[in-house]
């Protein structure tokens, strides 16, 4: 399944894509610094990434982002169901290199339509109380903060503030 913005694709992940995906985002310390991952140490460690994450993509609703312009991986993007109707993101990244351009806002609004084709009525949106930017895009698409929960990083036991966002998904058109 292929699902499309006006500037991106949402596919499948393709081994060749390691080489994109390293540059433009698992060997970015400011990228990683709000995922629950760690920065890719070298290029045998991106490539035994891009097979893990073939395989989790091929089960899950989970997609690498590619930019329609250059074709180039840029980042990733998933969904999931918390319970019947109500879904949430399992994580959107993308490249420092990309940011500023609204995708983030194309991805979300992406993401919510494919949960209303689903059948979704609810969609949960996290971001780390620091992540200011990801904070921004859940107010900019319409999402109401819920509430804030402590969570320990599971890469170095730090612990953070996780803010939950909620959005009705009455109203977001059909993909």
């Amino acid at each position: 399944m292929v699902l499309e913005t006006r500037d991106l694709i949402l596919g499948k992940a393709k081994y060749e894509d390691w080489e994109a995906m390293y540059h433009n985002v698992w060997s970015r310390p400011e990228t990683a610094a709000y995922m629950a991952w760690t920065v890719a140490a070298d290029e045998q460690e991106a490539r035994e990434r891009m097979r893990r994450t073939i395989t989790w993509q091929k089960d899950h609703d989970s997609w690498q982002v590619y930019e329609k312009g250059s074709g180039q991986a840029i980042g990733f993007a998933g969904i999931e169901e918390l319970r019947p109707k109500v879904y949430q993101d399992t994580g959107i990244a993308f490249g420092p290199a990309y940011v500023g351009r609204g995708y983030g806002k194309q991805i979300l609004w992406l993401l919510m339509e494919y949960c209303v084709s689903l059948g979704g009525t609810v969609f949960y949106y996290s971001a780390r109380s620091g992540n200011l930017a990801a904070k921004a895009l859940a107010l900019s698409c319409g999402f109401i903060y819920q509430y804030a929960e402590q969570k320990a990083d599971l890469r170095n036991g730090e612990l953070y503030k996780l803010e939950i966002y909620r959005k009705e998904l009455k109203g977001v058109e059909r993909v």
